[in-house]
């Protein structure tokens, strides 16, 4: 009997630099999304304050993340036609 493998998540990707005026992640964050969670790695040598975006428009908090920490999101759901596309920058958190 043959069994089919599934895929659990996409391989890491990195996010792409901004251009001018835009809000997008640098490229030191990484990102690799399943069908369950987003892991977003934070390989700057700075805090991020950052989310992700989906491709249906939808809207999750954002996080911040230390050098070297992973932050986790919702995945992009199983079956659902909803990809992450990618990560992008929020405003700074208040001091």
């Amino acid at each position: 009997m043959l069994c089919a493998g599934i895929a659990l998540g996409s391989p890491a990707r990195a996010a792409e630099e901004p251009h001018a005026g835009e809000s997008s992640a640098p490229s030191c964050l990484r990102y690799s999304a399943g069908w369950r969670y987003t892991f977003v790695t934070n390989d700057c040598d700075t805090v991020r304050h950052l989310t992700v975006e989906y491709s249906d428009g939808r809207t999750v908090p954002c996080r911040t993340a230390a050098p070297r920490e992973t932050v986790t999101f919702p995945g992009h759901g199983f079956g659902t036609g909803v990809d992450v596309t990618g990560v992008r920058a929020c405003p700074a958190v208040p001091s």
